[in-house]
């Protein structure tokens, strides 16, 4: 990673994605996390505080040695336990069928292979679990998704890798998880706003054999 990659994008993301809209949302998407859980792209921890009693414990993949840091604090103040894990999510350092469910928030829109993330996490999921993902991407406006098209590279650039552009319920679908809810919105603010601010919300789940 570069400094500024490894350094300033860690502080910019923890910013952005800490607004009380984002943080709403966040509680949204945990809603149903029980038992063992593994959460791709910890971050700064700002989902810790908002797990349901049910979980158990927390296995994080978190690539960013700053982020780490950074989620300290939040790791010392949950009250199940934060393990790190990994620092790929494009390859999981865990056998097959291991996890009760899976957080993906703010997370497929910076993994190089995503598709490759999705199957690994399809892999790790017990019979039945299910992924739960609170994620930017593609706009159903044609002119808003034209210009997250444009602003792509220029996206990855500064972000990280960072992608506008991608569909993921799609994505998720195509990886052999079976939706089971789906909400999708802009976050408040100005309409220029808008290539960075259309929001999914869903559960998606997987094999049952």
């Amino acid at each position: 990673m570069g400094w500024w990659t490894e350094h300033v994008v860690p502080r910019l993301a923890d910013r952005s994605l800490s607004t009380g809209p984002v943080m709403r949302l966040r509680g949204e998407a945990v809603t149903g996390l029980g038992g063992r859980v593994l959460e791709i792209g910890f971050g700064s921890g700002r989902n810790a505080a908002l797990y349901p009693e049910a979980v158990e414990s927390v296995d994080a993949v978190e690539p960013s040695d700053v982020g780490w840091r950074m989620s300290e604090r939040a790791r010392a103040a949950c009250p199940v336990p934060v393990a790190r894990v990994g620092l790929d999510g494009q390859r999981l350092e865990a056998e097959d069928a291991s996890y009760d469910a899976v957080l993906s928030t703010f997370t497929l829109c910076t993994i190089p292979d995503v598709a490759r993330a999705l199957a690994e996490v399809r892999r790790v999921l017990r019979p039945g679990g299910s992924l739960h993902f609170l994620e930017h991407g593609r706009s159903p406006d044609p002119q808003v998704a034209s210009w997250q098209r444009r602003l792509d590279p220029v996206q990855r650039r500064v972000a990280g890798g960072c992608h506008l552009s991608r569909d993921v319920p799609a994505l998720v679908e195509a990886a052999g998880l079976t939706p089971a809810t789906l909400a999708a919105a802009y976050l408040p603010g100005p309409a220029a706003g808008r290539p960075w601010t259309y929001v999914y919300r869903g559960r998606a789940v997987g094999s049952t054999r």
